[in-house]
């Protein structure tokens, strides 16, 4: 990247011209004369006229205040992303993208120059040079081109797995209940069969009593649940659990030359698994939440995370789900971590979410329907007041056009600017799977996390433990109806408790996974490095 990229710019040349803008542009352009280092978006519109002179952009420090990039499909919301990634690269930020159509690749490849970026880049006064940047390729589960990114299903949760699994609240509250014994006992949670062999125990004569001291759980529910499961592995999702977790550090890391890393998380192969991914992507946010140290306000963030296909988190979420992600974002700021969600229109989020979004990129919005109708209006009323009619601005915006406005360096918000965006320098498009495999097969990345490994967890150790011996799989943990046993009998879990093996595995492991299993906001846990 040349200087003019890495090297903050002190304003303004805008301001050379600044006389000739009309009375009211200049007063928004003002608002974006900042003086620290900032991301250039592009240039103010005013009377359809792309004002070159009146840069818009964002300031730095700002961009852990979290954002929006809306608008409808085929308005430029992805270019949009590449176009902000690049410039956090290029001032040595990490930024992560999920990259739901396949075409956020082209990030790490040179752009090509062709009319239309000449065009754009002249309109907006933009030094355009062709330029890829350092990027990290990862996919779920291994599905796809990229390095695996998994999951324990104890470090998951169980809020995060009821989403997935589609549990109600009381079926929801009765996994938490599975996992809390599975914490307590030691018995780790690595991947599905070891939920399936716990969830099957808990239920089976002998694992009865143990939830009985702390509220049981009825066989009804423990069957949804095994129900879901094996659904949910039917449709080849088991992949995504399982070790080597993924550790989330892996996302803040910058170049040998000092700019930031960009990881690019393939969704294309698992996109008609919405209700998956998305989730997925909460867990890697959790994640960072639960191990990031307090940093306040710092110069610049540790990591910018673009969060794609927003509306499919909030859908069908319960209070609980919602409450914990409002928290996230409310939180992860003064961790140093910037989210940006991306969707259609601002009533796809929250308004408890929406409210703590400070940055907001709004790109054109149909009105075909009295439905988009209904989310034009909405849409205009989270604006800050503006001369522009901004129910039309929005229908007639051009696409790589859209609306924005920022947190100013004091935190205030800037005047709605219409805005013309820049072109992003990087390929505008995929790039081929051959040159993703290559460079996922050199990554120092690839040895870690390549290879699944299926240790000792609860399933072999609940198997070890029968009276019987051998393992057993998890639908024959289930005990046969027999004649009840005198009380001084002891129970399965009696028998593992006092057995020489859990001793040995309470003094070996007890201290680093039954007491380290903290659980943050959304029940998910992370044993400390």
């Amino acid at each position: 990247m040349s200087d003019r990229e890495t090297v903050p710019q002190a304003m303004p040349e805008a301001r050379a011209g600044a006389s000739a803008l009309p009375r009211e542009a200049l007063e928004i352009a003002s608002g974006y004369a900042f003086t620290g280092p900032a991301l250039d978006l592009g240039a103010l519109l005013w009377d359809g006229v792309c004002l070159a002179d009146a840069q818009v952009r964002i300031p730095l420090p700002m961009l852990n205040r979290h954002g929006l990039v809306a608008g409808a499909t085929g308005t430029g919301k992805t270019k949009t992303l590449q176009l902000i990634a690049e410039q956090l690269s290029a001032q040595g930020v990490p930024v992560f993208l999920a990259d739901i159509k396949g075409d956020v690749s082209g990030v790490s490849a040179p752009g090509v120059q062709n009319e239309k970026v000449q065009a754009r880049a002249a309109d907006v006064h933009q030094e355009w040079v062709a330029t890829g940047f350092p990027a990290e390729f990862y996919a779920l589960g291994g599905i796809g081109h990229g390095i695996p990114v998994r999951a324990t299903v104890t470090s998951f949760g169980p809020v995060l797995l009821s989403k997935v699994l589609q549990l109600n609240q009381t079926q929801e509250q009765s996994l938490g209940l599975i996992f809390h014994y599975a914490d307590q006992k030691g018995l780790e949670l690595v991947d599905l069969k070891d939920l399936r062999a716990v969830v099957a125990f808990l239920t089976s004569d002998e694992g009865k009593a143990e939830l009985k001291g702390i509220g049981g759980l009825s066989g009804a529910t423990a069957g949804v649940i095994l129900r879901s499961l094996t659904a949910f592995e039917a449709q080849g999702m088991a992949d995504f659990f399982g070790e080597p977790e993924f550790d989330t550090a892996e996302l803040l890391r910058t170049a040998e030359d000092g700019r930031g890393l960009v990881s690019v998380l393939e969704l294309a192969a698992v996109q008609d698994r919405p209700q998956l991914f998305s989730t997925f992507l909460m867990w890697l946010l959790a994640d960072l939440f639960h191990d990031l140290p307090e940093v306040g306000d710092a110069d610049r963030p540790k990591l910018v995370f673009f969060f794609d296909e927003a509306h499919l988190l909030f859908n069908g979420a319960s209070k609980a789900f919602l409450d914990s992600i409002t928290q996230t974002v409310r939180l992860i700021r003064s961790k140093g971590v910037g989210v940006f969600f991306v969707t259609q229109t601002p009533k796809d989020v929250p308004a408890d979410v929406l409210a703590q979004l400070g940055n907001r990129v709004q790109h054109a919005l149909r009105a075909f329907t009295p439905d988009d109708q209904k989310a034009l209006k909405a849409t205009v009323k989270t604006f800050p007041n503006s001369g522009y009619d901004l129910e039309e601005l929005l229908t007639g915006l051009g696409t790589g056009e859209a609306v924005v406005t920022v947190l100013s360096e004091k935190g205030a918000p800037t005047p709605v600017a219409a805005t013309r965006l820049r072109a992003p320098e990087s390929l505008m498009g995929p790039v081929d799977a051959a040159a993703i495999d290559s460079a996922v097969k050199s990554s120092p990345l690839h040895g870690r996390y390549a290879q699944a490994v299926d240790r000792e967890s609860a399933y072999e150790k609940l198997n070890a433990a029968k009276p019987s011996g051998g393992a057993k799989g998890p639908d024959e943990m289930r005990a046969p109806e027999r004649q009840r046993k005198p009380k001084e009998d002891p129970s399965v879990v009696e028998q593992v408790v006092g057995s020489g093996m859990f001793k040995s595995l309470a003094r070996s492991l007890g201290t680093q996974i039954g007491r380290e299993i903290t659980r943050s906001l959304f029940g998910t846990a992370r044993r400390r490095r």
